[in-house]
């Protein structure tokens, strides 16, 4: 039973006052009133008719708090230093177990740089998912801030109807006309109000799921960075550990990257930059000799032998390039932004393709090869030419930092450059491309050639070493 309550009383026929007794009648309005006072306040957006008591702060319990939270992120970083290390203990030793067998060290850089790819991949489609998703949110949380006074508007009329008495039982005629006048307004109006409360509510849940969605998908972003980070150490040990033994080998390296370079500036087309590194430069000229020495690779039924691919101690091209058609990845994740035969922007053509990258994405090679340069030339940036037997060669241009050398051999989705923050290549820069562009170039006999058959048209046709 619920209480009474006495409105008011009036004069009854006899003259005598008699109170009317009448029970308050709940609603669904109320409930709207709460569901969208709570909303507002969980995403901070409270207006000030929602806000109904403020609670004042506790400064001791506040610093306590402050104080547990220092201790907490200390704790925190202790935890992340001491992991770190362990890390770098584990990889020096997996490093050291790994000694002087090359094999063994070639297919631990293939391995880790296909895992950063994929990391790389998987942190350019999460935040591709999270831009249309933080738009929403942005176009969700403006229209609710622009109709801050609507908001107040409906929450203070659902407050006062859920707190309005029904009219008494017994009243004057002139009461009774006037409650059936109310009733016939609030007839109109209570509608209204609960359109626009339940078109209030329905951006409010929305924005609550949204903001639960791209919770989520930032924290996966999160751990994809930190694999990525942690990837990127160990690659770059193991990077460190192959020139290091290619150094061993090559005594005279150093001398021969500065003669190259040299002699780099004595030509101006690509071309010409090739034939005087296999003519004048000793170790370049080597590899230009063993690229046409080995001859074409053996086939299987007629087709490459890809299974050669996964020989990670081969030191010669597995596939002959001429027969790979359609099986080589591109040497780096990216958009192409330009392609061969289009305009170069200056009034030429394209003669080889341009991919848009992230910042200091991974390059790896799309096939086996000869280093025959690796350094700055003219307008594109940082520069490296691999020799790739039968008269080709693969031209790769705008890194920013190179990790082999002149001589050395490499292999399929070897780990070789990294990309900068920015475009290194002078003709992209000069359509102000903000991001890290690679330039690649394909070249049979010294002439040009379309890479696009080459490239593989899905994941599943990529050659992997």
């Amino acid at each position: 039973m619920q209480p009474t309550r006495t409105i008011h009383s009036y004069p009854d026929t006899t003259g005598r006052g008699r109170p009317v007794s009448v029970r308050p009648v709940s609603g669904r309005i109320p409930l709207s009133i709460a569901l969208l006072s709570a909303g507002f306040a969980s995403l901070g957006l409270s207006p000030a008719a929602a806000q109904v008591a403020a609670s004042t702060p506790q400064t001791t319990a506040a610093s306590s708090d402050a104080i547990k939270q220092r201790e907490q992120e200390l704790e925190a970083a202790r935890a992340q230093q001491k992991s770190a290390a362990e890390a770098q203990e584990k990889l020096k030793s997996d490093i050291a177990a790994i000694g002087q067998d090359r094999s063994k060290l070639n297919q631990q850089l293939i391995d880790i740089a296909a895992q950063v790819r994929s990391v790389e991949t998987r942190i350019g489609d999460a935040e591709a998912r999270l831009r249309p998703l933080d738009s929403r949110e942005q176009q969700i949380r403006s229209s609710l801030n622009s109709r801050r006074s609507e908001i107040v508007e409906v929450l203070a009329a659902l407050q006062r109807a859920g707190r309005r008495t029904p009219p008494a039982l017994l009243v004057r005629p002139e009461d009774a006309l006037q409650s059936l006048r109310t009733a016939m307004l609030l007839g109109a109006v209570v509608p209204e109000l609960r359109a626009r409360a339940e078109k209030l509510t329905g951006d409010l849940t929305e924005l609550v799921t949204l903001r639960k969605t791209i919770a989520t998908e930032r924290d996966r972003l999160a751990a994809d960075r930190d694999k990525l980070g942690n990837d990127q150490a160990r690659l770059a040990a193991l990077v460190d550990e192959r020139q290091r033994q290619q150094s061993t080998i090559e005594k005279d390296m150093a001398a021969e990257s500065a003669r190259a370079i040299t002699l780099s500036q004595q030509v101006d087309t690509l071309q010409g930059l090739i034939a005087k590194m296999e003519q004048d430069l000793k170790s370049a000229a080597k590899a230009a000799v063993a690229a046409d020495l080995q001859g074409a690779p053996a086939m299987l039924n007629g087709k490459p032998n890809l299974g050669a691919l996964k020989d990670p101690a081969r030191l010669s091209p597995a596939v002959a390039f001429a027969s790979a058609k359609g099986l080589f990845a591109l040497p780096v994740n990216g958009v192409k932004i330009r392609d061969f035969g289009g305009s170069d922007g200056a009034g030429g053509v394209e003669k080889g393709i341009s991919l848009a990258t992230r910042p200091g994405a991974q390059v790896t090679t799309p096939c086996d090869g000869w280093v025959v340069y690796a350094g700055p030339f003219r307008s594109y940036g940082q520069l490296l030419i691999l020799n790739a037997g039968g008269g080709y060669h693969v031209l790769i241009a705008g890194m920013e930092r190179i990790s082999v050398n002149i001589g050395q051999f490499v292999l399929t989705g070897e780990p070789v450059a990294t990309m900068g923050t920015m475009s290194q290549v002078a003709s992209i820069l000069a359509t102000n491309a903000s991001q890290p562009v690679l330039y690649v170039e394909f070249r049979k006999d010294g002439t040009p050639i379309d890479p696009g058959p080459w490239w593989a048209a899905n994941e599943g046709e990529k050659v992997r070493g």
